[in-house]
């Protein structure tokens, strides 16, 4: 979130996002470039944080149905991005881009379950929780790594999380400004 945000910003300011649109290159190519960038940082993080845990005095072992976490992850990254986007399509410097994006992420990573498991909140704060995309990544990556679930955990965690990515997507496509005005 905290990169797509601050790129925005900093492309904007830097006028790279006027050179882009004048350029012959599709905007989808620039976004699409992006994204993959995104993911693919998002996943070698991942790789690096599981190898640590593999190591035998942290002794993880993935086992049981594990691998169907990975599309649960893949839509919690893009939907941070599309979180990272809003952000920058809203704000005129890194600073401000650093901070809108420490207000959004600070009270999601509390009310989602992240630090203390979210069963034990009031009721209110759960159903609070329920609006971050970052509650129901944890909960459908804790149905295969911790609960064994099937494919069928699938299905909840998935929709809604592909359903924030259009919303707050559209609306980051909304907002989105080439220049500072």
């Amino acid at each position: 979130m905290f990169g797509a945000a601050l790129t925005l910003v900093s492309w904007r300011k830097k006028q790279v996002l006027r050179r882009i649109r004048l350029a012959p290159v599709q905007v989808s190519t620039v976004l699409t470039a992006r994204v993959v960038v995104t993911v693919g940082v998002a996943i070698l993080q991942a790789v690096i944080f599981l190898g640590i845990g593999a190591l035998p005095v942290f002794g993880l072992k993935l086992t049981g149905t594990w691998a169907l976490a990975i599309p649960v992850f893949l839509l919690g990254i893009l939907a941070f991005f599309a979180i990272g986007m809003l952000v920058g399509a809203f704000c005129k410097t890194e600073e401000a881009a650093t901070g809108a994006a420490n207000i959004v992420v600070l009270p999601m990573a509390f009310l989602s379950g992240t630090f203390f498991p979210i069963d034990q909140a009031p009721p209110w704060m759960q159903t609070i929780s329920k609006v971050f995309p970052l509650r129901h990544m944890n909960d459908g990556i804790m149905d295969f790594l911790v609960r064994g679930r099937d494919a069928s955990a699938l299905v909840t965690p998935c929709l809604v999380l592909a359903a924030f990515i259009l919303v707050v997507g559209a609306i980051a496509a909304k907002v989105f400004q080439w220049e500072d005005s």
